[in-house]
């Protein structure tokens, strides 16, 4: 199979899971409230998914790397998705609905980092450009972000769970013929599978820290920023125009990416995210006027999209390839789940007596991840320049 056959696959995968993530995120809890769930059930229920995924998605990746058949751990997942929310077709009650979204959110949530480290091994064992595949997964969220909500507006919200049932039915197409694992003809002993010692070692807990910093330090952003500049006096027009600037940035760089990260050390790409992110959140907390706006938003190449290519090429480089899921999916879990979390948290504490402290605590934390990229950089650079056997 040719490099862009390979490529096409990988990218239909990513399209489809994240069209799915992109009608989750905004109309989820529209469909909880239409099953009757209250305020506070609803709220419960979606803490209670993204503090579970800190479990769920490492136990998912090391059942994968243990088994040492990640398409097949991928399929089983991807199926388990969605026949979990299958079920939730006719469930009802706060304790039923709880449970079955739990155990569908788990799966869905799990194939993301699952899927990039078979890609990120086709990425190293064939040359494939990690970049330019990872950037349709984008360009499938704005899509369905965009087409879902005149879908509701005309059918209702009970449309929600088929249209995202039938994304994950296509997600679970898309995986079945992604190429089995790339084996490495170089590779002289086996590695021991599924072993996450060396993700303890001092090295990777920094990395971990750093790029999980610079991901929480989007909570305010992600949770208050339309609040904030829809009271500033924005339409909502303007205000989804900026949010799909940020996006668009990101996809852009996620087209020329192969050129930097051959060039450009994984750590300089979180040192990059991390004085972007301070200038970004300093703007946004200091002032509404639309051109800074404007400009800042272009940032979200940087705070996001630099800083999860210097994460993805980070662990394909230093992670023991056996154990490259599990190390995907614990940094899914301690940046989404964990450190998204508590930033979350802080940012709702803030945000209430001052916008601007709320969006200040994250340039704070885009300065710890800054300092920390300085650590990494401070390490030889050939410890990234390949994933030594067995190292962390």
């Amino acid at each position: 199979m040719s490099a862009t056959q390979l490529s096409v696959r990988y990218a239909a995968f990513y399209t489809a899971i994240f069209a799915a993530i992109g009608i989750y995120i905004p109309f989820w809890p529209l469909w909880l409230g239409g099953k009757g769930l209250s305020a506070p059930e609803i709220a419960t229920l979606l803490a209670t998914a993204s503090w579970l995924k800190i479990a769920t998605s490492p136990g998912f990746a090391q059942i994968s790397d243990r088994s040492g058949h990640p398409k097949a751990t991928m399929i089983a997942v991807a199926l388990l998705s969605v026949v979990s929310f299958a079920f939730l077709w006719d469930a009802s009650g706060f304790w039923t609905i709880l449970l079955i979204s739990l155990i569908a959110l788990a799966a869905m949530h799990a194939l993301p980092p699952l899927g990039d480290s078979l890609t990120l091994g086709a990425v190293y064992g064939q040359g494939l450009d990690y970049g330019r595949i990872r950037l349709w997964g984008s360009i499938g969220f704005i899509l369905a972000a965009s087409t879902a909500g005149p879908l509701v507006e005309r059918y209702g919200i009970g449309a929600f769970l088929p249209i995202l049932m039938l994304l994950l039915v296509l997600t679970l197409g898309t995986v079945v013929v992604l190429p089995a694992e790339v084996k490495d003809p170089q590779e002289k002993e086996p590695q021991r599978k599924g072993d996450w010692r060396p993700l303890l070692k001092p090295r990777f807990l920094v990395f971990l820290i750093c790029a999980s910093l610079l991901q929480a330090s989007h909570a305010t952003y992600y949770a208050f920023s339309t609040i904030h500049w829809q009271a500033a006096g924005h339409s909502e027009t303007m205000i989804g125009l900026l949010w799909a600037e940020g996006v668009v940035a990101e996809v852009l760089l996620f087209a020329v990416s192969g050129r930097i990260t051959g060039r450009i050390r994984p750590s300089m790409l979180l040192l990059i995210g991390g004085a972007c992110g301070i200038l970004r959140w300093l703007v946004i907390g200091e002032t509404t006027w639309l051109p800074a706006l404007i400009g800042v938003q272009l940032l979200h190449a940087a705070t996001f999209g630099a800083t999860h290519l210097g994460a993805m090429h980070f662990i394909a480089r230093r992670a023991p390839k056996a154990s490259s899921a599990t190390a995907l999916s614990l940094y899914a879990a301690i940046s989404g789940g964990l450190g998204m979390g508590l930033a979350l948290l802080l940012a709702g504490f803030l945000y209430s007596d001052s916008p601007a402290l709320a969006f200040f605590a994250m340039a704070g934390l885009a300065g710890l991840s800054l300092l920390l990229a300085l650590r990494l950089l401070s390490f030889p650079k050939a410890l990234e320049e390949s994933a030594p056997e067995g190292s962390g």
